[in-house]
């Protein structure tokens, strides 16, 4: 069922604002419930798709009719449910699926933490250490693992999808060896040795997160014979050689942090080097509410944040690197291309 209506006034858009979390919560509530895996290329009689996913038909509907406000499943006139492109992102199948970004987004951690914000406002601090009593990463994984199973499996579809549009985006034709540092599960570094089969790569990140690299860069891996896997903090020190750097998504650290890792980077590459930095911006982007949102919960959880244009521009020229250009990837991250000088 589908109408058109008029902008709603200030008065009444503000009041939907204010009650935004029953549409996180609602995304939450159609995840956890597997609403989008039930539903078929159909359209589906909402008794039906109760019965497949174990609610009550009543509360269910209320549930979807919440949902079709945001665009998320449409309900049609005789009744029925029925999939739109964004509720198909909630589908664990789907290529391109959200289902455990939108989990990681309204895990109860954050229920706790959000009220805060004003408080996180004040003192310019996280509030995590304060509600839990242990810095953010430490309580998901004593405290809270099926949280941390969700943060895992959250920023590894969120990378496997960002790397393919690095890989697309990237031209490296004139180089032989990459090195991904801080690389996470080295998503980016095998979408580029598959784009380019005789170059060499690296990936570089914690031991514990090594451990678990992509299959593909694993010893018996269809790219095992052409990745080196180094464990380390770009940090302290990048014991890696290559002609490209690729930086991505974790320059959110405090300043000290995020200018030692680019200075580990230069004293790496040496002159010529090229070094390519991406980032979510807080400016100048398609996505303004999603990274300025994730920019608050940044700042609730470890105190980090994301970057501006000018503040990233700031942080890579003080570390002597030249700034060859700057591009969007896709609507939600850029690549600042830089090079060290000759």
């Amino acid at each position: 069922m589908t109408t058109v209506s008029p902008a709603p006034p200030p008065s009444m858009r503000l009041r939907e604002l204010a009650f935004g979390a029953a549409c996180a919560a609602a995304l939450r509530a159609a995840a956890r419930l597997g609403v989008a895996d039930a539903l078929g290329d159909g359209p589906m009689a909402v008794e039906d798709l109760a019965a497949a996913v174990k609610t009550e038909p009543r509360p269910l509907r209320r549930l979807l009719r919440t949902l079709t406000c945001y665009g998320v499943f449409a309900e049609h006139e005789n009744g029925t449910f029925a999939h739109t492109d964004m509720s198909r992102l909630l589908r664990e199948d789907d290529p391109n699926s959200l289902r455990y970004i939108t989990l990681w987004c309204t895990e109860p951690w954050t229920w706790n933490a959000w009220p805060k914000l004003d408080e996180a406002v004040r003192t310019g601090r996280n509030v995590v250490e304060d509600l839990y009593g242990k810095e953010f990463f430490t309580y998901l994984n004593e405290d809270a693992p099926e949280s941390a199973d969700v943060f895992n499996r959250a920023m590894t579809t969120s990378s496997r999808q960002s790397a393919r549009d690095v890989a697309e985006l990237l031209d490296l034709s004139g180089s032989s060896s990459v090195a991904d540092i801080g690389g996470g599960q080295g998503h980016v570094v095998a979408s580029l040795l598959e784009k380019y089969p005789s170059m060499h790569g690296t990936l570089l990140d914690l031991p514990p997160v090594v451990r678990n690299a992509d299959p593909r860069l694993r010893e018996g891996g269809a790219l095992a014979d052409r990745v080196r896997i180094v464990p380390g903090d770009c940090r302290e020190a990048i014991p890696v050689k290559a002609d490209v750097y690729i930086i991505k998504n974790i320059l959110e650290w405090d300043d000290d942090s995020t200018a030692r890792c680019l200075r580990n980077v230069v004293a790496a590459g040496g002159p010529g080097a090229r070094v390519v930095v991406i980032e979510n911006l807080v400016d100048d982007t398609p996505s303004m509410r999603f990274s300025t949102a994730m920019d608050l919960l940044l700042l609730l959880n470890v105190g980090g944040a994301k970057h501006t244009t000018k503040s990233m521009v700031d942080r890579i020229t003080a570390a002597g690197l030249i700034i060859d250009d700057i591009r969007p990837v896709n609507p939600y991250l850029h690549a600042f291309d830089c090079s060290v000088p000759q």
